[in-house]
């Protein structure tokens, strides 16, 4: 379908530039007519602009799914719904993707074939759980748990950004003053220390030695880690290899590794659990589960259970295989399979995952700010010392 870049007048007197797909000029011009708007003139485009112009941010994705839930469970029907939304929504390209759902939903199809083909707005997830919903009448149901996977969502996001803002704020002050002072402070007052005609001290000698470094080499010291951080981020998108190891490494790094893997194992057990119970089949939610992982490593695990249980073994067993996840959840998982109940075991997995997720966010954030205390407060010290311990020392020998 391709891609208009248009421009149109609203009822306002306004002009509105915009990107929309319509499957042809007359389409588009019906389309804008549905938001109150009259096209001016319009153009092909490429789909990947729109693409960038349409970004929804989760927030409203949860508030479109808490709407149509209750719109669901009211019995409203579906375009009602979608035009009611589409006049409310301040973001113009979330309006203009409600407004194309309008239309295909109003041309036959159903609205999870209509979120097809917007897939930067509903991922394969959210698409395949719509579709389940369509099909066994329980829209609603499925809208709600939509919710909930996105919210806990939104909450993790917050709560890693929390963890990562003072840190990354006050390590940027520190560094920059530390290196100012490397750069500036210290080598005017080498000379000055030298010309005590004293033995000086090995801390001082470190800090007088890393000042002449970081002033001869500034030009490319400074630039280096995000250089090297960029060039690791491009070779991990070039190379599979290189991505798997990178994955591993996150995994299996101090202290934040762990945490790392259980925030990716308790995406896939919400998910995983979220897509079973709405009625998709073992090996379908792990299919879909694995595009969601994030993760190579975590892919990878996946697929050898996709493959185990193909091969005849149970879903349980094929967990334990990996090694990725502890063995409370592998017994977990054991007995829903032996009681007919695993939707029921693996939202218990979920709620394990969760809470461990919560508890070492909790606890990270606890130690984060005392460890930069004490780090900082080292690095500081030891200016400080090399710099004013010499010259006290003068000062002392002078007064005796």
């Amino acid at each position: 379908m391709p891609n208009f870049a248009y421009r149109a007048i609203d009822t306002n007197g306004s002009i509105v530039d915009g990107y929309l797909d319509a499957p042809n000029e007359s389409a588009l011009e019906a389309r804008l007519k549905q938001s109150d708007s009259e096209l001016l003139r319009c153009k092909v485009k490429s789909s990947r602009r729109f693409s960038r112009r349409s970004k929804v941010s989760r927030r409203e994705l949860i508030g479109f799914c808490f709407h149509m839930e209750q719109v669901s469970r009211a019995g409203l029907p579906m375009l009602e719904a979608l035009t009611d939304l589409r006049d409310s929504i301040s973001n113009p390209g979330f309006r203009e993707v409600l407004a194309s759902l309008l239309a295909a939903v109003e041309g036959g199809k159903k609205l999870s074939q209509a979120m097809e083909d917007h897939p930067d707005t509903f991922d394969e997830v959210f698409v395949n759980l719509i579709a389940v919903g369509e099909e066994t009448g329980e829209l609603a149901e499925v809208m709600k748990k939509l919710t909930e996977a996105l919210k806990w969502q939104d909450e993790l996001v917050a709560q890693a950004k929390s963890i990562i803002i003072y840190p990354a704020f006050v390590g940027t002050v520190v560094l920059s003053v530390l290196f100012f002072m490397m750069i500036y402070v210290v080598p005017q007052m080498v000379d000055f220390i030298r010309e005590m005609g004293q033995d000086l001290p090995l801390h001082t000698r470190a800090l007088i030695g890393l000042s002449n470094f970081l002033v001869g080499n500034w030009w490319w010291v400074v630039p280096m880690p995000p250089a090297v951080f960029f060039s690791i981020s491009y070779l991990a998108r070039q190379s599979v290899a290189m991505r798997f190891r990178v994955d591993n490494w996150k995994l299996k790094f101090w202290y934040t590794g762990p945490i790392v893997s259980k925030i990716i194992l308790s995406r896939f057990a919400s998910y995983f659990a979220l897509l079973y119970s709405a009625g998709l089949d073992v090996l379908a939610a792990l299919k879909i589960s694995e595009d969601i992982a994030g993760n190579a490593v975590v892919k990878d695990a996946l697929e050898k259970i996709s493959v185990s249980i193909k091969a005849g073994k149970s879903l349980s067993a094929g967990i334990e295989a990996t090694g990725l996840f502890p063995p409370l959840v592998v017994r977990m998982v054991s007995m829903g399979e032996s009681t007919g109940r695993l939707d029921a075991a693996l939202s218990n997995v979920s709620y394990f995952y969760d809470r461990e997720v919560n508890e070492s966010i909790d606890r990270l954030k606890a130690m984060i700010e005392p460890a930069m205390t004490v780090v900082l407060g080292s690095i500081m010290a030891w200016v400080m010392l090399s710099v004013l311990g010499p010259i006290y020392e003068t000062i002392s020998r002078i007064g005796v």
